[in-house]
């Protein structure tokens, strides 16, 4: 299945009651998408977690993909704002240490997100935003453009999946170098350089 959460984001309603209404049924989609798969969640499920009226979830949505465009349009955003600024800040590692930080202090959403039951929908998401990252004229010619931001966005990723998943925490410091050191140096330095690589 293949959706734009940012398309499916619904407008922020300005009544009290159906702030709580909606905030309910947010909290109430993140806590199912730990324990199921997004496709298998249906929205009586939602409701009843959620402590509302089934009519009442469509009061606020007319889907749960739209649901799930609220949960994550607004978090993916604002992920991919950071990874843009990391592209062309001077001090690329203090970019990386500010999206390492940002995820850890809303880790429960993106724990929920990324290695929920919507992470595939999260992460084709995530890839299709990038499509707008970076420089296309500084990249090497060798190397499709797309490619390299496919590249180093499923790469990204999957450091952040894997550290959600650790038992044992890492600061986002410990991150950081990891994601620098293993995903974002490698790749940029290679879409940026403007050089073909050098064969053996």
């Amino acid at each position: 299945m293949s959706v734009s959460l940012i398309a499916a984001r619904i407008d922020t309603p300005q009544d009290a009651r159906q702030v709580r209404s909606r905030n309910a049924l947010c909290g109430a989609l993140l806590e199912l998408l730990q324990e199921t798969a997004f496709d298998q969640i249906t929205i009586r499920e939602i409701s009843a977690r959620a402590g509302t009226g089934y009519a009442t979830f469509f009061r606020h949505y007319p889907t749960k993909e739209a649901l799930l465009g609220d949960v994550a349009a607004e978090e993916i955003c604002t992920l991919m704002e950071m990874t843009d600024s990391m592209m062309n800040a001077a001090d690329r590692f203090g970019s990386i240490l500010e999206m390492c930080s940002y995820v850890d202090d809303h880790r429960k959403l993106w724990s929920a997100l990324l290695t929920g039951g919507a992470a595939g929908i999260v992460r084709e998401e995530m890839l299709r935003q990038a499509g707008t990252l970076g420089d296309e004229s500084q990249c090497p010619d060798w190397l499709p453009p797309d490619l390299g931001r496919h590249i180093g966005v499923s790469s990204a990723i999957d450091v952040l999946v894997w550290w959600l998943g650790q038992k044992e925490p890492y600061t986002p410091e410990q991150i950081a170098v990891i994601l620098d050191r293993l995903v974002i140096s490698p790749v940029m330095d290679t879409m940026f350089a403007g050089q073909a690589p050098v064969s053996g």
